[in-house]
């Protein structure tokens, strides 16, 4: 039996969730709390020392990270097939999950926080907030975390987050330029995957266009992309129409700003 633990509203809960879908697979699923702070339960930390999601536990095993959960299900389960057949295509799809993993989940997480956690964080008590920063295990995520609560999409990290998104999007292009209808060897594969819920949270955040706008393939993408039944699955409909509107909402009134400061760095490094 598969038993994934996740968290509401989880980009990288998405991945995973996208993957078991696109595979046709039953699994528990358990929710974790994160602004309970149940990732750092005593229970959870055995699982999963970083305190994050998702975990996956598959007959007794335990894999964390959700670029390795969905390559594990992909390899345990290998119907309907998510990696591509040729060695050299695999690499490529590899080289999305890197992208992700070494720059773009740290982008969304500061331009996410940026727009509306700082908000929510701004509710709370001193005494909360240094609960927060103090359950940071990573010295250097604590310093993320406090740079974009003091400084908004001033921080620096927002500034590096949107220089990590202008990089994929130029790369994207480029995949895509030959027509092609998904990023490697033509076909739909966990390189897809694992940018989907990314690429959601800024189209939610009403900031998806300061990037595509005037990159019309990746337009075409991500409209394939959200016609597939596992984005309404396991993105779309989990959201409440509140959800979609805080998001629009908060990011929309940063967007100027962002899409300046993209300016500034085309300006400097394009």
């Amino acid at each position: 039996m598969l038993k994934l633990y996740t968290a509401r509203n989880s980009i990288c809960t998405q991945k995973a969730l996208i993957t078991l879908h696109e595979k046709g697979l039953d699994f528990e699923q358990v929710y974790i709390d994160l602004f309970k702070n149940e990732q750092y339960s005593p229970e959870y930390l055995k699982l999963n020392p970083k305190g994050v999601v998702p975990t996956l536990v598959h007959e007794g095993d335990v894999i964390n990270e959700s670029t390795l959960i969905c390559e594990y299900l992909d390899e345990m389960f290998p119907e309907p097939r998510l990696t591509p057949k040729r060695a050299a295509d695999r690499a490529r799809m590899r080289l999305w999950s890197k992208f992700i993993d070494e720059g773009i989940f740290e982008s969304t997480r500061e331009i996410s926080f940026s727009a509306m956690f700082r908000e929510r964080m701004k509710n709370m008590t001193a005494e909360q907030r240094e609960g927060r920063f103090r359950n940071v295990g990573n010295p250097e995520k604590r310093a993320r975390f406090i740079s974009t609560y003091e400084e908004g999409v001033e921080s620096p990290y927002v500034f590096y987050g949107i220089a990590h998104f202008e990089k994929m999007f130029s790369a994207m292009d480029k995949d895509l330029a030959d027509g092609a209808d998904w990023l490697v060897a033509n076909e739909f594969s966990l390189g897809d995957i694992n940018l989907i819920p990314f690429v959601a949270r800024l189209e939610y955040l009403d900031l998806l266009d300061v990037w595509i706008a005037e990159r019309p393939m990746i337009q075409r993408w991500w409209a394939r992309a959200k016609s597939r039944p596992s984005f309404e699955a396991c993105i779309a409909s989990k959201l409440t129409p509140e959800d979609v509107a805080a998001m629009k909402q908060h990011g929309g009134a940063l967007k100027a700003r962002i899409g300046e400061r993209r300016t500034e760095y085309l300006a400097a490094f394009g």
